[in-house]
């Protein structure tokens, strides 16, 4: 399986992210970054990327990472909505939007998304009042 439509047109519609990553003695690091979805990958390039942790990080071989999407509809009602990715990375040239050159490349294995729709969030079933629970997609490795 593979993003749904609706994860697609939210990662679309969002440009800050915060990625993960993990360094040689198991520290998280966690980076607001840009990013694009390009195909089955999301991309995240930046100014002078080969020298900042988050590349170093990856570079170094500690490859797995997570990245977080949210943002709020609205405060009044609460209304949050997010998409969370765990993956792999790999070190690429990008060649998308802004200057081409080194990036990192994220393949998703397992994403949750929770209220794209941008519904207020009321509450859980036990009062009676709209639930939200979070809904998971395996990914597919992206045919060779």
């Amino acid at each position: 399986m593979s993003f749904t439509d609706a994860d697609i047109e939210y990662l679309r519609s969002q440009r800050l992210a915060r990625l993960g990553t993990v360094d040689a003695d198991g520290q998280p690091d966690v980076v607001p970054v840009g990013f694009r979805l390009d195909g089955p990958y999301i991309y995240v390039p930046g100014y002078d990327i080969t020298r900042t942790r988050k590349y170093r990080n990856v570079q170094n071989g500690h490859t797995k990472v997570a990245l977080t999407i949210d943002d709020y509809v609205s405060v009044d009602p609460w209304t949050p909505r997010f998409l969370r990715i765990y993956g792999t990375a790999d070190l690429v040239e990008w060649d998308g939007f802004g200057s081409p050159g080194p990036a990192i490349r994220i393949t998703p294995t397992v994403s949750w998304s929770w209220n794209l729709d941008g519904q207020p969030y009321l509450g859980d079933s036990t009062t009676g009042r709209r639930s939200l629970g979070p809904q998971k997609t395996v990914h597919q490795p992206p045919a060779a």
